[in-house]
């Protein structure tokens, strides 16, 4: 299984700290986030790993090539970096970008570098694998802020910004509110729908909302019990996630 960790991201938010340390390779009780998602990711089934670059990038390249990672069957792993280097094209850009490098024979997962979840990425993925007419699964949690994505019964149904919702059908079953957790399965034919974006640079998130006129063509994971996630994005979440790891709420 291939598996892309995002780690593009500038981490102006953890100003000064990633002035000179990438937030990929910012730590949480000791470990840096870039090596929690890869153990994640190799534990749930991936054998090859891309990883985008752009801030700092030598220094994340540099990691993840002396990194040894290993597969859960103790194999090596193949990495390969995608670099951009006029800076971050944000999620979807980042996919579209590394699009070339996809081995395209199964579904793959992608999950965001600076990112903490209780996701089961192995479900994540089988739930994909046993729908293939979805472009993508997400994994969500309980929505806990004013910009949320909007599923039914049919998968994504739309978003909400600053509490006022929008939805691109008509709903089916109960309406839930859900936020994001930073991980996702995709089908291979999810790359020809980025590759057919002009942007260079964007949200993946714009390509789910457009694809989610259609039932099913976006499902979600919500696990049992429900999905947690925590974005280590400020000074303030890095301590909450470096006091979560240890209570062991996180890997």
């Amino acid at each position: 299984m291939d598996a892309m960790i995002l780690a593009a991201g500038l981490g102006t938010r953890l100003r000064p700290l990633t002035n000179h340390t990438p937030k990929a390779l910012v730590e949480v009780d000791g470990v840096p986030m870039l090596e929690r998602v890869a153990r994640r990711l190799l534990a749930s089934g991936a054998d090859r790993v891309l990883v985008n670059v752009a801030h700092l990038g030598e220094q994340v390249e540099a990691y993840v090539q002396d990194a040894g990672w290993q597969t859960g069957a103790g194999e090596g792993v193949e990495v390969v970096v995608s670099h951009e280097p006029e800076g971050p094209l944000e999620t979807g850009g980042g996919i579209k970008k590394a699009a070339g490098f996809f081995r395209r024979t199964e579904p793959f997962l992608v999950h965001n570098a600076d990112i903490l979840t209780s996701v089961d990425l192995g479900a994540l993925w089988a739930q994909q694998t046993a729908t293939p007419q979805a472009f993508a699964t997400l994994a969500v949690a309980p929505a806990e802020t004013d910009r949320y994505l909007l599923v039914d019964d049919g998968g994504l149904l739309g978003y909400a910004y600053g509490g006022e919702e929008h939805t691109k059908r008509e709903a089916s079953g109960e309406v839930r509110r859900v936020d994001f957790c930073g991980a996702q399965a995709c089908a291979p034919k999810l790359l020809d729908e980025l590759l057919a974006v002009e942007d260079d640079k964007f949200s993946v998130m714009t390509t789910y909302l457009r694809l989610a006129a259609t039932p099913g063509a976006v499902r979600v994971f919500e696990g049992d019990p429900a999905n947690r996630f925590l974005d280590v994005g400020t000074p303030e979440r890095l301590e909450e996630a470096t006091d979560a790891v240890a209570r062991g709420e996180f890997e």
